[in-house]
């Protein structure tokens, strides 16, 4: 199947419900994913979540897709519906982020194993000589979670002088520590590689390619009806379409760890056309197989028990979103608003959850609904 007619496909389904299903292969048998749906409808109903959208594909085709829940509590309730855009969050990190980075690695703008200073030469600066592309991809920089928001700074000017200011933690390649500067610092690349912003580099060169048509930094307010707000900023104000990640909206709310939104549609493609590259199917995924592997694969330095690829986690901590089934080596990334992405492409298959858990106030943890959600799916895809 040429890309463009797997696209068409994929979208479909997710804007027909079951009758799309027929434009590529027949439907699962009923109520094979019925313990999903329990786990989703009952973590709506204990209150961990407003709503949700989930979507499981198989082997190229979309196997089970359903909205749950609402989309809105306050001021007034809304229903969810699949069409509904949400804060990815740090799913901004994978799926823009390290893809722009990995275009100019294959360009052959860097190697991996440079220290960021020989682009960025006020990185040096609080001894950070020594880190590496590889290093800010992996999280294995030493560099602490995030900047510091205990004063009211405002402005990306003032977030990139923080950053060339921060002091590691640690030495770099020590231990895995999970941190928003290290991507800061590489949407920052991306803008000194590519004379753009990086809103405008991921729109030419990621999203539209792929077909991704409501993804985007900076959704214009007429798109505000269809997005999934998440919660009261620290002056009252509801967000919604603004971007959540206190640090992406000083910035103005585009930066690289945070500030894309999408829906279920553009994701499904996203995931579908990584798997398809990766797999070396035809796929307009604009990055190379073998690039995909190195994204894919653990990337962290040697004799280090937590794996990450380039932008992709594997085993963490953070990795609940694998469940119990899919292998180690199935990779994926979450979402502090309550999105995550998990793909195994053994057996070419993801599982997509999309939540504003944070909504209204603040929410609660689904680290354990991510987990039970794909250990069902992938026993669902296991079934006879």
């Amino acid at each position: 199947m040429r890309h463009s007619g797997r696209r068409t496909i994929l979208r479909t389904m997710l804007a027909a419900g079951g009758a799309g299903l027929a434009a590529g292969c027949a439907s699962p048998p009923p109520r094979r994913f019925a313990a999903v749906d329990r786990l989703v409808d009952r973590a709506i109903a204990a209150g961990q979540t407003p709503g949700a959208v989930v979507v499981v594909a198989h082997r190229g085709m979309v196997v089970h897709h359903r909205a749950y829940g609402q989309r809105a509590l306050v001021p007034q309730a809304e229903p969810l519906d699949e069409a509904t855009l949400f804060d990815m969050a740090s799913l901004t990190k994978p799926v823009v982020t390290s893809v722009a980075v990995m275009q100019f690695f294959e360009a052959g703008a860097f190697r991996l194993d440079d220290p960021v200073c020989r682009y960025l030469p006020d990185f040096a600066h609080a001894g950070k000589a020594a880190i590496t592309i590889r290093h800010l991809l992996t999280h294995y920089s030493g560099l602490p979670p995030d900047l510091d928001l205990s004063t009211p700074w405002q402005g990306k000017p003032e977030a990139v002088r923080r950053v060339m200011d921060t002091r590691p933690d640690h030495p770099a390649g020590e231990r895995f520590v999970y941190s928003d500067i290290n991507f800061i610092t590489l949407g920052l690349l991306v803008e000194h590689l590519s004379h753009q912003s990086l809103a405008q580099y991921a729109h030419t060169n990621i999203l539209s390619p792929l077909g991704m048509d409501h993804s985007r930094f900076l959704p214009p307010t007429s798109w505000y009806p269809t997005i999934a707000p998440t919660q009261f900023d620290e002056h009252g104000v509801m967000l919604r379409g603004i971007v959540h990640d206190p640090t992406a909206r000083r910035m103005g709310g585009v930066a690289g760890h945070a500030g894309l939104f999408s829906n279920a549609a553009d994701m499904t493609i996203y995931a579908q056309a990584l798997l398809d590259r990766r797999a070396g199917r035809p796929s307009a995924f604009p990055l190379k197989p073998e690039t995909l592997l190195l994204m894919t694969t653990p990337q962290q330095p040697l004799g280090k028990d937590d794996l990450r690829g380039l932008g992709w986690d594997i085993r963490t901590h953070y990795s609940s979103p694998r469940g119990d089934i899919f292998p180690v080596g199935s990779f994926g990334h979450t979402g502090f608003t309550g999105t995550s992405l998990w793909m195994d492409q053994d057996s070419d298959s993801f599982v997509l959850i999309l939540t504003n858990r944070v909504h209204p106030s603040g929410g609660h943890s689904i680290v354990r609904l991510r987990h039970d959600v794909a250990t069902e799916a992938a026993r669902a895809l296991q079934a006879p």
